[in-house]
Protein backbone atom coordinates (compact mmCIF):
# COMPACT_ATOMS: atom_id res chain seq x y z
CA UNK A 1 0.00 0.00 0.00
CA UNK A 2 1.06 3.52 -1.06
CA UNK A 3 0.13 6.39 0.83
CA UNK A 4 0.33 9.69 -1.31
CA UNK A 5 -0.59 13.08 -0.60
CA UNK A 6 -3.21 14.08 -3.24
CA UNK A 7 -4.06 17.48 -4.52
CA UNK A 8 -7.23 17.59 -1.77
CA UNK A 9 -3.75 17.67 1.00
CA UNK A 10 -2.10 20.56 -0.80
CA UNK A 11 -5.29 22.74 -1.12
CA UNK A 12 -5.90 25.55 1.59
CA UNK A 13 -6.78 24.64 4.99
CA UNK A 14 -10.68 23.80 4.99
CA UNK A 15 -13.12 21.27 6.77
CA UNK A 16 -11.46 17.84 6.72
CA UNK A 17 -15.09 15.70 7.76
CA UNK A 18 -15.48 13.01 6.25
CA UNK A 19 -12.16 12.12 4.83
CA UNK A 20 -10.71 9.04 5.68
CA UNK A 21 -7.28 8.26 6.21
CA UNK A 22 -5.98 5.03 6.27
CA UNK A 23 -2.48 3.38 8.28
CA UNK A 24 0.16 2.95 6.87
CA UNK A 25 0.09 -1.17 7.02
CA UNK A 26 -3.57 -0.24 6.11
CA UNK A 27 -4.35 -2.02 9.29
CA UNK A 28 -6.87 1.23 10.92
CA UNK A 29 -8.48 3.98 9.37
CA UNK A 30 -10.09 7.40 11.21
CA UNK A 31 -11.97 10.04 9.98
CA UNK A 32 -14.70 12.50 11.26
CA UNK A 33 -18.26 11.11 11.42
CA UNK A 34 -21.33 13.04 11.90
CA UNK A 35 -23.80 12.28 14.46
CA UNK A 36 -27.95 11.97 13.61
CA UNK A 37 -29.00 14.60 15.98
CA UNK A 38 -30.32 18.08 14.50
CA UNK A 39 -27.27 20.04 15.11
CA UNK A 40 -25.10 17.68 13.13
CA UNK A 41 -22.13 17.34 15.64
CA UNK A 42 -18.67 15.80 14.11
CA UNK A 43 -16.89 12.90 16.41
CA UNK A 44 -13.75 10.82 15.68
CA UNK A 45 -14.74 7.63 14.14
CA UNK A 46 -11.88 4.91 14.25
CA UNK A 47 -11.70 1.68 11.60
CA UNK A 48 -10.48 -1.68 12.11
CA UNK A 49 -9.53 -2.83 8.59
CA UNK A 50 -7.31 -5.57 9.55
CA UNK A 51 -9.96 -8.30 10.46
CA UNK A 52 -12.10 -10.76 8.29
CA UNK A 53 -14.83 -7.95 8.45
CA UNK A 54 -14.41 -4.02 8.85
CA UNK A 55 -16.08 -2.48 11.92
CA UNK A 56 -16.68 1.34 13.38
CA UNK A 57 -15.74 2.47 16.72
CA UNK A 58 -16.33 6.22 17.64
CA UNK A 59 -14.05 8.00 19.39
CA UNK A 60 -16.15 10.76 20.37
CA UNK A 61 -14.95 12.70 23.78
CA UNK A 62 -17.34 14.96 26.15
CA UNK A 63 -17.73 17.55 23.39
CA UNK A 64 -18.32 17.27 19.74
CA UNK A 65 -15.29 18.57 17.15
CA UNK A 66 -14.92 21.20 14.80
CA UNK A 67 -15.10 19.97 10.92
CA UNK A 68 -11.75 20.93 10.54
CA UNK A 69 -9.97 18.66 13.11
CA UNK A 70 -7.28 16.24 11.39
CA UNK A 71 -6.94 12.69 12.20
CA UNK A 72 -4.00 9.97 11.74
CA UNK A 73 -4.58 6.55 12.77
CA UNK A 74 -1.57 4.82 14.14
CA UNK A 75 -0.79 1.00 13.78
CA UNK A 76 -1.05 0.32 17.32
CA UNK A 77 -5.23 1.51 16.70
CA UNK A 78 -4.51 4.63 18.57
CA UNK A 79 -5.70 7.79 16.32
CA UNK A 80 -4.04 11.05 16.50
CA UNK A 81 -5.95 14.03 16.49
CA UNK A 82 -4.95 17.85 15.86
CA UNK A 83 -7.07 20.71 17.34
CA UNK A 84 -6.96 24.18 16.82
CA UNK A 85 -7.22 25.68 19.87
CA UNK A 86 -6.99 29.95 20.00
CA UNK A 87 -3.46 30.62 18.26
CA UNK A 88 -1.89 27.23 18.58
CA UNK A 89 -2.52 23.27 17.85
CA UNK A 90 -2.82 20.68 20.32
CA UNK A 91 -2.30 17.24 20.02
CA UNK A 92 -3.67 14.21 21.34
CA UNK A 93 -3.98 10.26 21.28
CA UNK A 94 -7.44 8.94 21.34
CA UNK A 95 -7.91 4.99 22.52
CA UNK A 96 -10.85 3.04 23.06
CA UNK A 97 -11.13 2.59 27.28
CA UNK A 98 -14.33 0.49 27.93
CA UNK A 99 -17.35 2.33 26.78
CA UNK A 100 -15.54 5.65 26.93
CA UNK A 101 -12.83 7.29 24.88
CA UNK A 102 -9.21 7.54 26.62
CA UNK A 103 -6.99 10.74 25.50
CA UNK A 104 -3.61 11.69 25.91
CA UNK A 105 -2.14 14.95 25.87
CA UNK A 106 1.03 14.83 23.99
CA UNK A 107 1.21 18.96 23.63
CA UNK A 108 1.25 21.69 21.87
CA UNK A 109 2.40 23.99 18.51
CA UNK A 110 2.19 27.44 18.38
CA UNK A 111 1.55 28.17 14.93
CA UNK A 112 -1.34 30.20 12.93
CA UNK A 113 -1.59 26.83 10.94
CA UNK A 114 -0.69 23.20 10.80
CA UNK A 115 -0.64 20.56 8.21
CA UNK A 116 -0.42 17.01 9.13
CA UNK A 117 1.26 14.70 6.85
CA UNK A 118 0.68 11.58 5.65
CA UNK A 119 1.72 8.30 7.98
CA UNK A 120 5.17 7.79 7.84
CA UNK A 121 6.17 4.35 7.51
CA UNK A 122 6.46 2.02 10.14
CA UNK A 123 3.20 3.77 11.70
CA UNK A 124 4.63 4.92 14.98
CA UNK A 125 5.66 8.40 14.18
CA UNK A 126 3.77 11.70 12.63
CA UNK A 127 4.94 14.81 11.10
CA UNK A 128 3.23 17.92 10.28
CA UNK A 129 4.14 20.90 7.97
CA UNK A 130 3.75 24.80 9.47
CA UNK A 131 4.02 26.88 6.23
CA UNK A 132 4.69 30.92 7.27
CA UNK A 133 5.34 33.48 5.13
CA UNK A 134 9.25 33.19 4.10
CA UNK A 135 9.74 28.98 5.21
CA UNK A 136 8.29 26.22 6.37
CA UNK A 137 8.36 24.36 9.98
CA UNK A 138 8.77 20.43 9.45
CA UNK A 139 7.48 19.31 13.06
CA UNK A 140 7.13 15.42 14.54
CA UNK A 141 4.11 15.57 16.28
CA UNK A 142 4.19 12.17 17.46
CA UNK A 143 7.14 9.87 18.60
CA UNK A 144 9.65 12.41 20.27
CA UNK A 145 11.38 12.13 23.71
CA UNK A 146 9.05 15.53 24.93
CA UNK A 147 6.01 15.61 23.20
CA UNK A 148 5.76 17.99 19.74
CA UNK A 149 9.55 18.87 18.36
CA UNK A 150 10.76 20.83 15.87
CA UNK A 151 12.45 19.11 13.35
CA UNK A 152 14.13 21.48 10.53
CA UNK A 153 12.86 25.39 8.78
CA UNK A 154 12.92 24.65 5.37
CA UNK A 155 13.12 28.04 2.86
CA UNK A 156 10.28 28.59 1.08
CA UNK A 157 6.40 27.43 1.56
CA UNK A 158 5.70 23.60 1.38
CA UNK A 159 2.74 21.74 0.83
CA UNK A 160 2.06 18.34 -0.31
CA UNK A 161 4.39 15.27 1.18
CA UNK A 162 5.52 11.51 -0.20
CA UNK A 163 7.52 8.99 1.78
CA UNK A 164 10.24 7.63 -0.95
CA UNK A 165 11.39 4.64 1.23
CA UNK A 166 9.98 2.13 3.67
CA UNK A 167 12.55 3.29 6.36
CA UNK A 168 10.50 6.57 6.92
CA UNK A 169 13.90 8.24 6.48
CA UNK A 170 13.34 10.86 3.36
CA UNK A 171 9.95 12.86 2.58
CA UNK A 172 9.66 14.65 -0.87
CA UNK A 173 7.75 17.90 -0.18
CA UNK A 174 6.40 20.30 -3.34
CA UNK A 175 8.48 23.64 -2.05
CA UNK A 176 7.02 26.84 -3.68
CA UNK A 177 10.16 29.41 -3.73
CA UNK A 178 11.01 32.63 -5.80
CA UNK A 179 7.61 32.19 -8.21
CA UNK A 180 8.57 28.47 -8.82
CA UNK A 181 7.65 24.60 -6.96
CA UNK A 182 9.77 22.28 -7.29
CA UNK A 183 9.65 19.38 -5.19
CA UNK A 184 12.79 18.95 -2.85
CA UNK A 185 13.75 15.59 -0.62
CA UNK A 186 14.21 15.78 3.60
CA UNK A 187 16.79 13.68 4.75
CA UNK A 188 15.33 12.95 8.53
CA UNK A 189 18.36 10.78 9.34
CA UNK A 190 20.54 14.22 9.01
CA UNK A 191 18.96 16.68 10.64
CA UNK A 192 16.40 17.45 8.15
CA UNK A 193 18.71 18.52 5.40
CA UNK A 194 16.99 19.10 2.28
CA UNK A 195 18.04 18.85 -1.68
CA UNK A 196 16.57 19.33 -4.86
CA UNK A 197 14.57 15.82 -5.92
CA UNK A 198 12.59 17.13 -9.24
CA UNK A 199 13.37 19.67 -11.75
CA UNK A 200 12.11 18.99 -15.34
CA UNK A 201 13.39 22.24 -16.58
CA UNK A 202 14.39 25.40 -14.35
CA UNK A 203 11.07 27.84 -15.54
CA UNK A 204 8.41 24.76 -15.18
CA UNK A 205 6.38 24.21 -11.69
CA UNK A 206 6.80 20.62 -11.19
CA UNK A 207 5.11 18.91 -7.75
CA UNK A 208 5.14 14.88 -6.69
CA UNK A 209 1.97 13.15 -6.21
CA UNK A 210 2.38 9.79 -5.63
CA UNK A 211 5.55 8.01 -4.91
CA UNK A 212 6.23 3.86 -4.58
CA UNK A 213 9.32 2.78 -2.18
CA UNK A 214 9.39 -0.05 -4.16
CA UNK A 215 9.30 -0.14 -7.40
CA UNK A 216 10.23 3.54 -7.34
CA UNK A 217 7.42 4.68 -9.71
CA UNK A 218 6.89 8.20 -9.18
CA UNK A 219 3.35 10.20 -10.37
CA UNK A 220 3.74 13.68 -11.03
CA UNK A 221 1.91 17.12 -12.11
CA UNK A 222 4.13 19.67 -14.44
CA UNK A 223 3.67 22.18 -16.28
CA UNK A 224 6.89 21.42 -18.34
CA UNK A 225 5.23 20.19 -21.60
CA UNK A 226 3.21 23.74 -21.95
CA UNK A 227 0.75 23.51 -19.85
CA UNK A 228 -0.21 21.00 -17.12
CA UNK A 229 -0.17 17.34 -17.87
CA UNK A 230 0.11 13.98 -15.40
CA UNK A 231 3.50 12.30 -15.61
CA UNK A 232 5.45 9.31 -14.62
CA UNK A 233 9.30 8.26 -13.71
CA UNK A 234 11.55 6.26 -11.60
CA UNK A 235 13.37 6.93 -9.08
CA UNK A 236 16.35 6.94 -9.35
CA UNK A 237 16.55 6.81 -12.99
CA UNK A 238 18.26 8.77 -16.07
CA UNK A 239 15.24 8.17 -18.31
CA UNK A 240 12.80 11.27 -18.82
CA UNK A 241 9.46 12.08 -17.43
CA UNK A 242 6.61 10.60 -19.66
CA UNK A 243 3.44 12.27 -20.26
CA UNK A 244 0.66 9.52 -21.62
CA UNK A 245 -1.14 11.06 -23.41
CA UNK A 246 -4.53 8.32 -22.07
CA UNK A 247 -4.02 10.32 -18.42
CA UNK A 248 -5.03 13.91 -20.30
CA UNK A 249 -9.13 13.40 -19.89
CA UNK A 250 -11.18 15.93 -21.49
CA UNK A 251 -14.11 17.87 -18.94
CA UNK A 252 -12.64 16.33 -16.04
CA UNK A 253 -9.65 15.77 -13.25
CA UNK A 254 -7.41 12.62 -12.60
CA UNK A 255 -6.00 12.31 -8.86
CA UNK A 256 -3.67 9.29 -8.05
CA UNK A 257 -4.38 8.18 -4.62
CA UNK A 258 -2.67 4.18 -4.15
CA UNK A 259 -0.40 2.23 -6.04
CA UNK A 260 0.01 -0.94 -6.09
CA UNK A 261 2.80 -2.27 -3.81
CA UNK A 262 5.40 -5.24 -3.72
CA UNK A 263 6.50 -4.77 -7.64
CA UNK A 264 10.30 -4.82 -7.04
CA UNK A 265 12.18 -3.13 -9.56
CA UNK A 266 8.98 -3.54 -11.97
CA UNK A 267 7.41 0.13 -12.21
CA UNK A 268 6.10 -0.74 -15.78
CA UNK A 269 3.76 -2.99 -13.83
CA UNK A 270 2.33 -1.32 -11.08
CA UNK A 271 -1.62 -0.63 -11.21
CA UNK A 272 -2.53 2.77 -10.33
CA UNK A 273 -5.60 3.90 -9.05
CA UNK A 274 -7.49 7.20 -10.04
CA UNK A 275 -10.08 9.64 -8.45
CA UNK A 276 -11.58 10.48 -11.87
CA UNK A 277 -14.09 13.86 -11.30
CA UNK A 278 -16.32 15.73 -13.40
CA UNK A 279 -19.58 17.34 -14.33
CA UNK A 280 -21.57 14.22 -14.15
CA UNK A 281 -19.81 12.49 -10.82
CA UNK A 282 -16.89 10.56 -9.77
CA UNK A 283 -15.71 7.34 -11.03
CA UNK A 284 -12.27 5.09 -10.84
CA UNK A 285 -9.62 4.64 -13.43
CA UNK A 286 -6.94 1.97 -13.05
CA UNK A 287 -3.73 2.62 -15.44
CA UNK A 288 -0.86 0.61 -15.71
CA UNK A 289 2.67 2.33 -17.30
CA UNK A 290 3.08 -0.93 -19.37
CA UNK A 291 -0.48 -0.74 -20.89
CA UNK A 292 -1.04 3.06 -21.90
CA UNK A 293 -4.02 2.99 -21.35
CA UNK A 294 -6.67 4.56 -18.85
CA UNK A 295 -9.33 1.74 -17.69
CA UNK A 296 -12.36 3.27 -15.96
CA UNK A 297 -15.07 1.40 -13.61
CA UNK A 298 -18.06 2.83 -11.74
CA UNK A 299 -17.25 3.90 -8.21
CA UNK A 300 -19.32 1.83 -5.59
CA UNK A 301 -22.22 3.48 -3.86
CA UNK A 302 -20.80 5.63 -0.84
CA UNK A 303 -17.30 5.64 -1.67
CA UNK A 304 -15.21 7.75 0.51
CA UNK A 305 -13.08 9.75 -2.62
CA UNK A 306 -9.97 9.18 -3.07
CA UNK A 307 -9.50 6.91 -0.60
CA UNK A 308 -8.64 3.13 -1.03
CA UNK A 309 -5.54 0.87 -1.19
CA UNK A 310 -4.02 -1.93 -3.04
CA UNK A 311 -3.04 -5.50 -2.03
CA UNK A 312 -0.03 -7.10 -3.20
CA UNK A 313 -1.94 -9.82 -5.55
CA UNK A 314 -3.28 -6.33 -7.60
CA UNK A 315 -6.98 -6.31 -5.68
CA UNK A 316 -8.06 -2.35 -4.75
CA UNK A 317 -10.02 -2.32 -1.39
CA UNK A 318 -11.95 0.88 -1.64
CA UNK A 319 -13.97 2.47 1.94
CA UNK A 320 -17.60 2.68 1.50
CA UNK A 321 -20.45 4.50 4.11
CA UNK A 322 -23.83 4.34 3.35
CA UNK A 323 -27.31 4.61 5.69
CA UNK A 324 -27.58 0.71 4.97
CA UNK A 325 -23.92 -0.02 6.03
CA UNK A 326 -21.70 2.99 7.64
CA UNK A 327 -18.47 0.48 7.45
CA UNK A 328 -17.74 -1.50 4.82
CA UNK A 329 -15.15 -2.38 2.27
CA UNK A 330 -15.40 -3.01 -1.63
CA UNK A 331 -13.10 -5.47 -3.08
CA UNK A 332 -12.28 -5.12 -6.81
CA UNK A 333 -10.05 -7.43 -8.39
CA UNK A 334 -8.41 -5.58 -11.56
CA UNK A 335 -6.80 -8.07 -13.95
CA UNK A 336 -3.07 -7.39 -14.55
CA UNK A 337 -1.83 -6.84 -18.28
CA UNK A 338 -3.04 -9.27 -21.04
CA UNK A 339 -0.15 -12.03 -22.37
CA UNK A 340 2.47 -9.43 -21.10
CA UNK A 341 4.90 -10.29 -17.83
CA UNK A 342 7.30 -7.63 -16.90
CA UNK A 343 10.33 -8.70 -15.03
CA UNK A 344 13.53 -6.98 -13.17
CA UNK A 345 16.34 -6.83 -15.57
CA UNK A 346 19.41 -8.26 -13.95
CA UNK A 347 22.84 -6.72 -14.30
CA UNK A 348 24.70 -8.02 -17.71
CA UNK A 349 27.68 -9.75 -17.25
CA UNK A 350 30.62 -10.11 -19.24
CA UNK A 351 30.14 -13.90 -21.24
CA UNK A 352 33.26 -15.58 -22.43
CA UNK A 353 34.04 -17.99 -25.13
CA UNK A 354 31.36 -21.37 -24.78
CA UNK A 355 33.36 -24.71 -24.11
CA UNK A 356 32.47 -27.21 -27.33
CA UNK A 357 30.29 -30.19 -26.18
CA UNK A 358 31.78 -33.76 -27.35
CA UNK A 359 30.19 -36.49 -29.26
CA UNK A 360 26.81 -37.94 -27.92
CA UNK A 361 26.22 -41.62 -28.01
CA UNK A 362 23.12 -42.82 -29.22
CA UNK A 363 19.73 -41.80 -27.31
CA UNK A 364 18.22 -44.92 -26.19
CA UNK A 365 13.90 -45.21 -25.85
CA UNK A 366 13.08 -45.97 -22.67
CA UNK A 367 9.78 -47.67 -21.96
CA UNK A 368 6.73 -46.04 -19.94
CA UNK A 369 5.87 -47.07 -16.46
CA UNK A 370 2.60 -47.96 -16.07
CA UNK A 371 0.26 -49.48 -13.21
CA UNK A 372 -2.83 -51.70 -14.16
CA UNK A 373 -5.67 -49.41 -14.97
CA UNK A 374 -4.03 -46.25 -14.68
CA UNK A 375 -5.24 -43.79 -17.78
CA UNK A 376 -2.57 -41.31 -18.81
CA UNK A 377 -2.64 -37.48 -18.28
CA UNK A 378 -4.07 -35.23 -20.65
CA UNK A 379 -3.97 -31.45 -21.39
CA UNK A 380 -7.22 -29.31 -20.46
CA UNK A 381 -9.34 -28.68 -23.14
CA UNK A 382 -7.18 -30.58 -25.35
CA UNK A 383 -8.53 -33.72 -25.82
CA UNK A 384 -4.91 -35.92 -26.10
CA UNK A 385 -2.96 -37.14 -24.41
CA UNK A 386 0.60 -35.97 -23.06
CA UNK A 387 2.81 -39.05 -23.33
CA UNK A 388 3.28 -41.82 -25.79
CA UNK A 389 0.20 -43.47 -26.49
CA UNK A 390 -0.69 -47.23 -27.11
CA UNK A 391 -3.86 -49.25 -26.80
CA UNK A 392 -5.69 -49.74 -23.75
CA UNK A 393 -4.27 -53.18 -21.30
CA UNK A 394 -7.80 -54.96 -22.15
CA UNK A 395 -6.95 -54.85 -25.84
CA UNK A 396 -3.84 -57.19 -25.62
CA UNK A 397 -0.53 -56.70 -25.82
CA UNK A 398 1.01 -53.72 -27.08
CA UNK A 399 2.49 -54.05 -30.75
CA UNK A 400 5.23 -51.70 -31.03
CA UNK A 401 6.76 -50.18 -34.52
CA UNK A 402 10.59 -50.35 -34.93
CA UNK A 403 11.92 -46.77 -34.20
CA UNK A 404 14.94 -46.17 -36.60
CA UNK A 405 18.28 -45.38 -34.78
CA UNK A 406 19.28 -41.97 -33.48
CA UNK A 407 22.27 -40.40 -35.28
CA UNK A 408 24.39 -39.22 -32.55
CA UNK A 409 24.76 -35.21 -32.01
CA UNK A 410 27.97 -33.60 -34.07
CA UNK A 411 30.40 -31.32 -31.51
CA UNK A 412 29.18 -27.51 -31.23
CA UNK A 413 31.14 -24.83 -32.94
CA UNK A 414 32.73 -23.13 -30.24
CA UNK A 415 31.22 -18.95 -29.99
CA UNK A 416 32.88 -16.32 -30.57
CA UNK A 417 33.14 -13.69 -27.31
CA UNK A 418 30.65 -10.75 -26.90
CA UNK A 419 32.32 -7.52 -27.60
CA UNK A 420 31.39 -4.71 -25.27
CA UNK A 421 29.24 -1.99 -26.17
CA UNK A 422 30.71 1.50 -25.90
CA UNK A 423 27.40 3.91 -24.64
CA UNK A 424 23.73 3.52 -24.70
CA UNK A 425 22.19 3.88 -28.12
CA UNK A 426 21.52 7.64 -28.87
CA UNK A 427 17.91 9.01 -29.56
CA UNK A 428 15.49 11.38 -29.68
CA UNK A 429 15.39 12.04 -26.05
CA UNK A 430 19.51 11.92 -25.38
CA UNK A 431 20.08 14.48 -28.39
CA UNK A 432 17.03 16.67 -27.03
CA UNK A 433 19.11 16.98 -23.56
CA UNK A 434 16.26 16.80 -21.60
CA UNK A 435 14.16 19.24 -23.09
CA UNK A 436 10.46 18.23 -23.92
CA UNK A 437 10.27 16.31 -27.58
CA UNK A 438 6.73 15.52 -29.02
CA UNK A 439 6.54 12.24 -30.10
CA UNK A 440 4.39 10.51 -32.97
CA UNK A 441 0.59 8.86 -31.66
CA UNK A 442 -1.20 5.44 -32.33
CA UNK A 443 -4.00 5.69 -33.66
CA UNK A 444 -5.27 2.24 -31.39
CA UNK A 445 -6.64 3.50 -27.92
CA UNK A 446 -9.73 2.81 -26.64
CA UNK A 447 -9.18 4.62 -23.25
CA UNK A 448 -9.26 8.40 -24.81
CA UNK A 449 -9.57 10.21 -28.10
CA UNK A 450 -6.60 10.83 -27.99
CA UNK A 451 -3.89 8.55 -29.39
CA UNK A 452 -1.50 6.68 -27.26
CA UNK A 453 2.15 5.26 -29.02
CA UNK A 454 2.22 1.89 -29.36
CA UNK A 455 5.59 -0.37 -28.36
CA UNK A 456 8.24 -0.72 -30.56
CA UNK A 457 7.89 -4.44 -31.76
CA UNK A 458 11.66 -5.23 -32.89
CA UNK A 459 14.82 -3.63 -32.37
CA UNK A 460 16.27 -0.58 -33.72
CA UNK A 461 18.65 -1.53 -36.69
CA UNK A 462 20.91 0.76 -34.77
CA UNK A 463 20.90 -0.93 -31.62
CA UNK A 464 23.14 -4.22 -31.30
CA UNK A 465 21.01 -7.37 -31.25
CA UNK A 466 22.91 -8.90 -28.28
CA UNK A 467 24.98 -5.42 -26.55
CA UNK A 468 26.96 -5.92 -23.74
CA UNK A 469 26.44 -3.28 -20.97
CA UNK A 470 29.86 -1.22 -20.18
CA UNK A 471 28.83 -0.07 -16.89
CA UNK A 472 26.17 -1.98 -14.37
CA UNK A 473 22.46 -0.83 -14.85
CA UNK A 474 20.84 0.97 -11.87
CA UNK A 475 18.52 -1.19 -10.21
CA UNK A 476 15.84 1.88 -10.10
CA UNK A 477 16.81 2.09 -14.06
CA UNK A 478 16.23 -1.98 -14.55
CA UNK A 479 12.93 -2.31 -15.76
CA UNK A 480 12.77 0.74 -18.47
CA UNK A 481 16.34 0.34 -19.02
CA UNK A 482 15.06 -3.59 -21.25
CA UNK A 483 12.34 -2.06 -23.21
CA UNK A 484 12.50 1.97 -24.63
CA UNK A 485 9.35 3.03 -26.24
CA UNK A 486 8.04 6.07 -28.22
CA UNK A 487 5.95 8.17 -25.61
CA UNK A 488 3.77 11.20 -26.74
CA UNK A 489 5.89 13.70 -24.83
CA UNK A 490 9.44 13.33 -23.40
CA UNK A 491 10.68 15.82 -20.90
CA UNK A 492 14.02 15.86 -18.87
CA UNK A 493 15.17 13.34 -16.39
CA UNK A 494 14.17 13.35 -12.75
CA UNK A 495 17.14 15.08 -11.29
CA UNK A 496 17.55 13.25 -7.74
CA UNK A 497 20.62 14.62 -5.75
CA UNK A 498 21.71 14.92 -2.29
CA UNK A 499 19.81 13.49 1.18
CA UNK A 500 20.75 10.10 0.59
CA UNK A 501 19.18 9.59 -3.02
CA UNK A 502 21.58 8.87 -5.85
CA UNK A 503 21.02 9.76 -9.29
CA UNK A 504 20.60 7.34 -11.78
Amino acid sequence: MTICATEDTMAPAGPLAGRLTIAADGSYAARLARHDDAAGSWFPERWTLSGPEPYAVPLQGTQPEEPDSALLPLTDGRVLILRRVADRFAVSLLYPAGPGTGELLLGAVATPRLTLLPPAPGGTLAYALAPEADHTTLWRVHGGANGPERVTRIPGRCTGGAWLDRGGRLLALDRELDGRTKTVVVDLERGGETALLLQITEESNDRLLLADPDSGLLLLRSDAPGYDRLGWGVLGSSLPVRFPECLRPTGGTLTPFAVQPGQMLAPESCAVAFRMTAASGTWLGVWRPSERQLRQYPAPEGWLPGTGLWTADGELLLPYATEAEPCGVARMGVPGVPGEVVEPVERVRAVGAVRPMGPMGPVRQVEPLRTAGQMEPTWAGAGRPMGPTGPHPSAGPEQRPAQPPVEPLEPLEPLEPLEAVEGPPSGEAAESGGGIVPDAGDADNRSTASAQPSATDAEPQHIPGHPQMCRPVPLQEAPLAARQTRWSVISGPVRISGGGCAAG
